[in-house]
C-alpha cells in the first residue's frame, strides 16, 4: 500500500512560481515510477510530468514544457513539482501518483495505482 500526500497549492498571478510536493508512505518509494497530473474544472484529468524510479529521465506535457520540472528525493519519499511562468490556464486540482510497482509509468493515468487527495492551483490574470 502506498500513501500519497500533495501540498504547495495556492492562489498566485500569472507569471509567478509554486512548488508542489508529494509526501510518500512505504520503504520502496525509490523502486516506484512517479508522476503529477492536473484536472481543471469541467476537463479530463490530464498528464503533466512523469519521472523515472531513480529520476533519470523525465518526460512533460506540452504544454508545460519549459515551465515545469519535476524531480524526487527518494531519501525523503518525495516528489516535487516546480512550477515557473504560470498560466491561468494552469489552474487545476493537481495530484500526484505512483505506479506502486518498480514497472510502468509514463503518461497514461491507467499506469498509476495510487493517487493523492489533490491540491488546488489557483493562477489569477
Amino acid at each position: 500500500q502506498v500513501q500519497l500526500v500533495e501540498s504547495g497549492g495556492g492562489l498566485v498571478q500569472a507569471g509567478e512560481s509554486l512548488r508542489l510536493s508529494c509526501a510518500a508512505s512505504g520503504r520502496i518509494f525509490s523502486t516506484y515510477p512517479m508522476a503529477w497530473f492536473r484536472q481543471a474544472p469541467g476537463k479530463e484529468r490530464e498528464f503533466v510530468a512523469a519521472i523515472t524510479r531513480n529520476g533519470g529521465y523525465t518526460n512533460y506535457a506540452d504544454s508545460v514544457k519549459g515551465r515545469f520540472t519535476i524531480s524526487r528525493d527518494n531519501a525523503e519519499n518525495t516528489v516535487y513539482l516546480q512550477m515557473n511562468a504560470l498560466k491561468p490556464e494552469d489552474t487545476a486540482v493537481y495530484y500526484c501518483a505512483s505506479t506502486g510497482s518498480p514497472y510502468g509509468g509514463g503518461s497514461l493515468s491507467s499506469s498509476y495505482a495510487y493517487w493523492g487527495q489533490g491540491t488546488q492551483v489557483t493562477v489569477s490574470s
